[in-house]
């Protein structure tokens, strides 16, 4: 096995995770992809079992992918519960901390490097998604609070898509708030996920992704 090219990416079954992982395996990575069947991420003894399976199994690991998510979904501000809350800012903030927690032993080791798969609703008030965007965004800041307290052994980047996943029947409405006038695919997430672990001197900050989605101006999407 290869040393500097383990890598395990959660939310490795989902439709960008999936891209990711195809692409990394492409480049000669060895890919532990982690879906929900591997263990909630979001309880800390759980993301230890996991991360401790993957180091195991892949002899080492020199990047971790933080994809997992839950909780994109349009819901009116006065209808969003509990349940919502819970839902959004488990696999996606809590699961980026306690995955980051425990594999940062590992990536100090190799001298690693964190990509956190954020969105642009971190960076923008979208009401309809108002639990989704507060998730996002405090895993915005996790990237750049754990790439203080991982440096100077381990980078953590984020990336920060835009219309990537766009439902059937969805395009033409997408790409037209975009600047390039076109969607994305998770390919071009995954090929910033390629670029970033290879940046060995790009730390704490966010590629954002999304074609000028979030320098155009005009109504947050409802759905």
């Amino acid at each position: 096995m290869t040393r500097g090219m383990r890598a395990l990416v959660t939310g490795g079954v989902g439709r960008v995770g999936e891209a990711i992982v195809r692409r990394l395996e492409g480049d000669g990575w060895t890919v532990f992809a982690a879906g929900r069947a591997d263990g909630d991420v979001s309880r800390p003894g759980e993301a230890r079992a996991l991360v401790d399976r993957a180091v195991q199994e892949l002899g080492g690991l020199d990047l971790l992918v933080n994809a997992a998510g839950e909780g994109f979904a349009p819901k009116a501000f006065e209808q969003l519960d509990e349940a919502d809350w819970d839902a959004a800012f488990g696999a996606t903030a809590k699961g980026s901390f306690f995955v980051t927690q425990a594999a940062a032993p590992a990536l100090r080791e190799s001298g690693g490097c964190v990509v956190m798969i954020e969105d642009v609703a971190g960076y923008q008030p979208w009401p309809a998604f108002a639990a989704h965007s507060a998730a996002k965004a405090a895993q915005a800041m996790l990237t750049r609070v754990l790439a203080r307290a991982l440096a100077p052994e381990v980078r953590v980047c984020g990336i920060a898509p835009g219309p990537v996943a766009v439902e059937p029947g969805q395009e033409e409405r997408r790409a037209a708030e975009t600047l390039l006038g076109r969607v994305g695919s998770p390919d071009d997430i995954a090929e910033a996920v390629v670029y970033l672990a290879g940046a060995t001197f790009v730390t704490g900050t966010t590629l954002v992704v999304d074609g000028g989605r979030s320098l155009k101006s005009g109504a947050a999407p409802e759905a």
